[in-house]
């Protein structure tokens, strides 16, 4: 077996089966990693292992996260601390195991974990703090074919379980409340609403209202590319759930959400998800869909890092003035091009910090119905009205208001940041100004907003207690650092496979970007199946390649693998700086080659190979 060895300073080694196939690219996210490479004719599937860096032994990941795409083949890693990690791709044909490709130090980054979801130390979903599994954690993988015949054992009463058959049975199992397993359902590739016999078009996840078990579950998707098509998800007394890493795209539900939290849902956490339009409504402001991400009667919810593309409404939180208030918070999201809601507010106490809004067209944070807001670091970038209380200030300015006419709530604000344009409608509190401002504006996060500082209809007072104890975050303190966290991490991981650039400030549809959706097809040629799958023919080649001369004795290479080694300095492991070498390693600078062959390039802790003609 081949032997990766480190040299003094930093390294990325990448070993090379019979020269027919590489690594094409590697690259580490938060507490998960891929690998891609070339097909190789020899192999009838493949084995992919994992390790920390520094660690002995290898760990097997599961034959679902291997994927064959058009041109390579890739696997997602899943459930990693932050850390360094080395992964080895392995042929296998006739069931045994043969030449292996190896890459090392892949850096991974820790997710954040933030907000109300977490307070009391509760941690949603299927994974620990640190990002690994809990203990005894079920792992289901959905796929389009499987959706309906995919089978798991629930527990459904304190001595009995139930074989259920399909993903919503699976999940119906879990209302009964007995569910004591952590359970992680992963979407793989793109899968549609067609036979599903869904509740209103949505998966359902409801909890008992009498449980006697904890459940923590996580809806994810693997890799880039998992898309939930046509279908969304409501609750009524979820507990404990997270819904990450997925594209929501034409949502065809009644209640028009993509994600709707209801009736005592809590410590609910979402996140890293590239939320589209949904299906077109009956109501006029409809016709991008309805809510994308709305919580109602619930609490200890956190919604972070989503990216909303050029949404509608994106987020109602409180539904009616009987509404018990809840502790929501909204951070870290990319508001790129919606038109309203981010958030709109009813009686609820939202913490809303770093988020990033791109050419918002009708307004970005609303309060309303007694609620408080405190908005915090926020960008606004070429966004219309970026903050209004209901009934006073910019929202009347022009009319009779945006909000039904319903009662204003307030909105305490602390270095926000906004450009010109953005800054042109809105009207901060001040001392000639204490009527018609749209929030008020303090000199640290913990300054208090005085009580005679009332909204003008309703006259309702700012939540001084908004922020309790024990309730941890971190911000971006300038406009150029929030954007780029949130450009870099909002939206699914790696950005995702569905690439638009939305340019229109203005509240219609883009039928550009509807048409894409509408057309959208998934990359994906194939899942790996699980256990022997036989052999295939190998053809036969010659190779003239050897590994490189080494000072270490202690490297090993066989006559059909060669070893690439690329070494660079550890204070440029995150630069984004392209770096470009040869197949054999050889640095030639970070300017593209003019001259023809095969290149590996790297930018930060991604390499992959390219061919200059």
């Amino acid at each position: 077996m081949h032997k990766v060895f480190l040299l003094p300073v930093f390294m990325l080694a990448i070993s090379v089966f019979q020269a027919n196939a590489a690594i094409l690219e590697t690259k580490g996210w938060l507490e998960t990693l891929y690998v891609k490479w070339d097909k190789e004719a020899c192999a009838a599937k493949y084995n992919v292992y994992y390790q920390a860096a520094g660690a002995s032994s290898w760990t097997k990941i599961d034959d679902p996260l291997i994927r064959e795409y058009s041109d390579h083949f890739r696997a997602d890693v899943l459930g990693l601390k932050a850390g360094s990690y080395n992964v080895r791709v392995v042929l296998v044909n006739g069931g045994s195991e043969g030449a292996e490709m190896t890459v090392s130090n892949i850096q991974v980054l820790a997710h954040d974990r933030s907000g109300f979801a977490f307070l009391g130390d509760v941690v949603p979903g299927a994974y620990n703090a640190d990002g690994t599994l809990k203990p005894n954690a079920q792992i289901i993988y959905i796929t389009d074919q499987n959706k309906e015949s995919v089978s798991f054992t629930v527990k459904t009463a304190s001595n009995a379980t139930t074989a259920a058959t399909g993903l919503l049975a699976i999940v119906k199992g879990i209302e009964k409340g007995y569910e004591d397993r952590p359970l992680v359902f992963r979407f793989i590739g793109k899968v549609t609403e067609k036979d599903l016999t869904l509740d209103g078009g949505d998966i359902a996840v409801k909890g008992s209202s009498n449980p006697t078990a904890t459940v923590y579950v996580t809806f994810e998707g693997v890799g880039d590319d998992a898309v939930l098509y046509g279908l969304g998800f409501k609750t009524s007394r979820a507990r404990n759930l997270e819904i990450r890493n997925l594209g929501f795209m034409l949502t065809n539900s009644d209640e028009g959400d993509n994600i709707g939290l209801n009736t005592d849902s809590r410590n609910v956490w979402i996140h890293n998800n590239d939320m589209f339009y949904g299906n077109e409504g009956s109501d006029a402001d409809q016709v991008k869909g309805d809510g994308a991400t709305d919580a109602k009667a619930s609490t200890d919810i956190t919604i972070a890092y989503n990216r909303y593309w050029d949404n509608g409404k994106t987020h109602l939180l409180g539904n009616s003035s009987s509404e018990t208030p809840g502790n929501i918070t909204v951070h870290h999201n990319w508001y790129d091009h919606s038109d309203s809601r981010h958030p709109r507010v009813r009686k609820h106490y939202v913490h809303v910090y770093n988020n990033y809004y791109s050419g918002v067209s009708t307004y970005g944070i609303g309060a309303v119905m007694a609620s408080s807001i405190f908005a915090e670091k926020n960008y606004f970038s070429a966004t219309n009205r970026p903050m209004m209380i209901s009934m006073q200030g910019t929202d009347i300015e022009n009319g009779s208001g945006t909000f039904s006419k319903e009662d204003g709530g307030m909105i305490k604000a602390f270095n926000n940041f906004m450009d010109a344009s953005s800054k042109t409608n809105y009207k901060p509190y001040s001392n000639s100004n204490t009527v018609e401002f749209d929030a008020y504006e303090v000199t640290s996060a913990t300054q208090t907003v005085p009580s005679n500082v009332t909204a003008k209809q309703g006259g309702s007072t700012f939540n001084n207690s908004i922020i309790p104890s024990g309730y941890s975050y971190t911000t971006e303190n300038d406009s150029a650092a929030v954007r780029t966290k949130v450009t870099t991490y909002a939206g699914r991981y790696y950005g995702g496979d569905f690439k638009y650039t939305i340019t229109a400030s203005n509240s219609s549809m883009d039928a550009t970007l509807k048409s894409r959706l509408q057309s959208y097809a998934s990359g994906l040629v194939k899942i790996q199946e699980t256990g022997n799958v036989g052999s295939v023919s190998c053809p036969t080649t010659s190779s003239s390649s050897s590994a490189p001369s080494s000072s270490s004795a202690d490297e090993t290479s066989s006559s059909s693998e060669e070893t690439v080694s690329i070494v660079y300095s550890p204070l440029n492991i995150h630069s984004e700086i392209p770096t470009y070498y040869t197949i054999k390693g050889e640095p030639v600078g970070s300017t593209k080659p003019a001259k023809p062959g095969v290149y590996l390039v790297k930018e930060g802790s991604s390499v992959k190979k390219i061919v200059v003609r």
